[in-house]
């Protein structure tokens, strides 16, 4: 562990000109801490905002919801208007991580977390995320659980969010507040694909800080869930997942939004798979014709070839347990 100062800021202001300053926010602490533990982020300065007042789940006029970044993962989970609106977000955060982590962690912890690639986390590998400029060992690694949409030549690493997923999926933005004001970035911009500089991962501006997730108003009846596909059931990350949205209005599919977790290298929207399903009517055989498109692009590596197959078997299921089978 290395020196840093610590500070405890009670308002925004504060914070602010402490993040302006260098300083790194932090909250539940349970990305970071490992980080630093082991040797992966040397922050100078950490700055805790855990008495910011962002700690509010609300409806929004237009009958969205919008979740404050200090919520923590179980309160969001178990927030009534959460499980009655949007149940893929909440199924999403409770097959997240263990108990006790929901319990700490915050939703907006939970988006900024960093990947669980084990060659980031291994100091003495080389690491383009970590390390620009010094290569990916992972592209010639064990690649098993890496990405295989949205790679490029300098990064595969996942993204290991799953309530990342849902928002992805269900359109969210996240609003920000920084030195210059207040500024709302889609949910589909704001986690940026690795590229030719992967160390970059949020499009965050210096000193910016999350204040709220918004989920916007999607057309009722709205069914959702979230599947996650793992090595084990308990505490792991997804080798594959699925985030399901349907509105389905007089025996026809008006509106679909999907997204998928652990074979990008960020949450994966499949517009793809939506477009095949607006207008239809559902059936095993719609489902099974949209999830065919489900890894359209993917480019796997030496060890996780069998992610595409993964990815659409599991896409199908889930579209069939929201839609229904007929």
């Amino acid at each position: 562990m290395h020196p840093f100062t610590y500070t405890k800021v009670t308002n925004t202001r504060e914070a602010l000109d402490a993040g302006l300053r260098g300083g790194r926010y932090i909250a539940g602490g349970t990305t970071l801490v490992d980080l630093m533990r082991e040797t992966v982020e040397r922050p100078g300065s950490l700055v805790d905002i855990r008495a910011l007042p962002l700690r509010e789940v609300t409806v929004t006029n237009s009958g969205g919801l919008r979740i404050g970044a200090l919520v923590s993962m179980a309160e969001a989970a178990a927030h009534t208007a959460v499980r009655a609106a949007y149940p893929v977000v909440s199924q999403a955060l409770e097959l997240s991580a263990s108990a006790q982590l929901r319990n700490m962690a915050t939703i907006g912890g939970n988006i900024m977390q960093r990947t669980r690639c084990t060659y980031f986390r291994d100091v003495s590998a080389a690491c383009n995320k970590r390390d620009p400029g010094s290569g990916c060992a992972a592209r010639d690694g064990f690649n098993r659980t890496h990405a295989v949409l949205g790679t490029s030549d300098h990064c595969v690493a996942t993204h290991p969010s799953d309530v990342a997923v849902a928002f992805a999926a269900l359109e969210a933005t996240v609003h920000l507040l920084g030195p210059d004001g207040e500024r709302t970035v889609p949910f589909a911009d704001f986690l940026l694909q690795p590229g030719s500089t992967p160390n970059r991962e949020q499009a965050l501006k210096r000193g910016e800080l999350i204040t709220t997730v918004e989920i916007p108003a999607h057309p009722r009846p709205l069914k959702s869930g979230y599947l996650k596909v793992r090595d084990r059931q308990s505490y792991e990350f997804a080798l594959t997942s699925a985030a399901v949205a349907l509105h389905i209005r007089g025996g026809v599919i008006r509106e679909a939004k999907v997204a998928a977790g652990g074979v990008g290298t960020v949450p994966w929207k499949l517009p793809a798979v939506e477009r095949h399903l607006i207008g239809e009517r559902p059936s095993d055989r719609l489902w099974a014709e949209a999830a065919e498109h489900a890894a359209d692009g993917a480019r796997p590596l030496a060890h996780n070839g069998f992610k595409p197959d993964l990815l659409k078997r599991t896409v199908e299921r889930q579209l069939r347990t929201v839609g229904g089978a007929k």
